[in-house]
């Protein structure tokens, strides 16, 4: 299945029935009153969101969804049948923006949840509903209200308790294969994953979601490379899995690329608690090692994890990190802050820091 986390969509909810005007006619019955039925309400456009689902592709070949219109009302007071719903599904963590793309109308959390996206307009009253004992005949009947249309975005931001980040060819598809069934593709060149990936890690008898998110290169809050389009993503993660190829050329350079654009895309993101962690230690030199693994330290100001994805040297120990780290993680900092306030120092494990601290 294609990944999409992003489209563009037309709806319309119905129009309201109109209402009848009708008068009783039968035999030796000389003055029938008005017998006029109401019109039907038009149906709603609602979006709920679907388990199983982590990507908008649907929405790509059809971006047009227009609920039923509501019936028109009829003599002997009879009122028009409401037109049927239409229900979009979405995938968890689906938001959805007004056509200017960033006026946030609603923001998808939770498994089941719904969100009325237009109502359906009301139906016309029929004649009979306007009969008084001062109008014993009324000749008038109001048309059913159009329902709303409008254009919007929606834009997928995936959940996961962990995400991957790190550059180009860091080696982040390789450890996600290697810890999930999930198959990535992988190769030795940048840019091989395009699109986010998630995988399912089982260790110790405990699972979490891991992310693998497509790697970062300098400039990408501001469009480079594949863009700010996959940063989103990372807002949506517990805790991140922070990666740094050891074959690079400086690793300490390598890891603060990475960590300026996170902290460039958004402040929030220097909340998230990280493990540092070099990979590929299997293809260096035990002296290169050394060095890069210094150079890391320095810039990370934590000893990072070493591990490699191939050999799976270290993955253990890293998975059971984040592990560790998954449950005691904030689903957000601030709020966090602000309803425990100052929370007294205590150990952090080893390669793991808060970025920006």
């Amino acid at each position: 299945m294609k990944f999409l986390d992003e489209a563009k969509v037309y709806i319309r909810s119905g129009d309201g029935g109109n209402g009848c005007v009708s008068f009783r006619r039968e035999k030796f019955i000389e003055f029938g009153g008005p017998n006029g039925g109401n019109g039907g309400r038009g149906g709603d456009v609602i979006v709920e969101v679907a388990d199983g689902l982590n990507t908008l592709i649907d929405y790509r070949y059809q971006q047009h969804f227009k609920a039923q219109k509501g019936s028109h009302g009829m003599g002997s007071d009879r009122h028009g049948a409401g037109g049927k719903d239409i229900v979009l599904k979405v995938p968890l963590g689906t938001q959805i923006f007004d056509e200017d793309r960033e006026t946030l109308i609603h923001d998808f959390t939770e498994v089941g949840e719904k969100f009325v996206l237009a109502k359906g307009g009301n139906g016309g009253f029929g004649n009979a509903h306007f009969k008084s004992s001062t109008n014993r005949a009324p000749r008038n009947a109001n048309p059913g209200q159009p329902g709303d249309e409008r254009w919007i975005w929606l834009r997928l931001k995936l959940i996961a308790d962990a995400g991957l980040v790190g550059l180009p060819n860091a080696g982040k598809s390789t450890f996600l294969s290697v810890v999930s069934a999930a198959k990535p593709k992988i190769a030795d060149y940048p840019f091989t994953t395009l699109h986010p990936q998630l995988g399912v890690v089982s260790i110790d008898g405990r699972e979490f979601v891991l992310a693998d998110i497509p790697g970062l290169i300098e400039g990408a809050h501001e469009g480079a490379g594949l863009g700010d389009r996959f940063l989103g993503h990372v807002e949506r993660c517990r805790v991140l899995l922070h990666l740094v190829d050891a074959t690079c050329e400086h690793a300490g350079k390598a890891y603060k690329t990475v960590r300026s654009e996170l902290e460039a895309y958004d402040e929030n993101l220097a909340d998230k608690i990280e493990i540092v962690a070099l990979n590929k230690i299997d293809a260096v030199t035990p002296e290169h090692l050394k060095d890069q693994k210094a150079r890391l330290k320095r810039a990370a100001k934590k000893t990072p994890l070493l591990l490699s994805g191939v050999s799976r040297e270290g993955v253990p120990e890293a998975l059971r990190a984040l592990v560790a780290l998954i449950d005691e993680a904030p689903v957000s900092a601030k709020a966090k802050r602000a309803s425990e306030g100052p929370a007294e120092a205590e150990p952090e494990p080893a390669g793991w820091s808060p970025l920006g601290r």
